[in-house]
């Protein structure tokens, strides 16, 4: 069986994995979820000084501490920076990074010069987070969960730290100059971000295998199962 780290994404914290992580247990496999500190139940912990070096460091510690190895390593939307960074600082344990409708900026790149927001609601700003507002929330981000599941996440949702948001021009170069063969790239396709030029350029660079799901930014929460089919694939 394998073991699988999960990482998330903005706004969000270890719960948004939650029926894609009981699918992957009930094929027997090990599921870490880990919330980023400063997010959902570590929202108290946002702090200045966190930035997505850090957070990969965390994550690369979690798997040295618990003496975890042949990793299948999953960063979803922002989160695919943090997974990024992680796989360069625990190379020697990771079997396979894969991306799922994430963010990972080349060289010279931030999240600015590839996400969209459009018509989107300005951010609501703290001392050290930022996130949208509950219109945004409900009617553009998760405008596509529906019933109890929209109500579960939406009680769920948490600013994000600011550092945690981009990364310096050269932040993720050490991962860009690795090899990762062994990877993938999962495309939403109802997914307005990140954009479908960008993912394309992702699987290009690393060589990955491309995978298209018929979902919008959430397939983790709204076809659990099917990730999870893809995840093990």
């Amino acid at each position: 069986m394998t073991t699988f780290l999960l990482i998330h994404g903005s706004f969000q914290g270890g719960w948004i994995w939650q029926p894609t992580a009981e699918a992957l247990r009930a094929k027997g496999h090990t599921v870490y979820a880990p919330t980023m500190e400063g997010c959902a139940e570590r929202r108290h912990a946002l702090r200045a000084g966190l930035t997505v070096t850090s957070t990969g460091q965390e994550m690369s510690e979690l798997l040295r501490y618990e003496d975890l190895s042949d990793i299948v390593l999953v960063g979803t939307s922002s989160g695919g920076m943090i997974a990024a960074k992680t796989a360069e600082l625990a190379k020697s344990r990771i079997n396979r990074v894969i991306f799922v409708d994430a963010l990972v900026p080349q060289p010279g790149e931030s999240t600015k010069d590839i996400v969209q927001r459009g018509n989107a609601d300005p951010y609501e700003m703290t001392e050290f987070a930022r996130g949208p507002t509950q219109n945004d929330l409900a009617n553009r981000l998760f405008a596509e969960l529906e019933g109890t599941q929209k109500d579960w996440a939406l009680k769920r949702a948490t600013p994000h730290p600011n550092g945690l948001s981009d990364v310096s021009a050269n932040e993720l170069k050490a991962f860009w100059s690795n090899s990762w063969t062994n990877s993938a790239v999962i495309y939403c396709i109802h997914s307005e971000n990140p954009p479908e030029a960008h993912q394309r350029r992702t699987a290009e660079a690393l060589g990955a295998q491309w995978i298209e799901m018929d979902a919008g930014h959430y397939p983790m929460l709204t076809h659990g199962a099917e990730l999870a089919s893809h995840l093990t694939s």
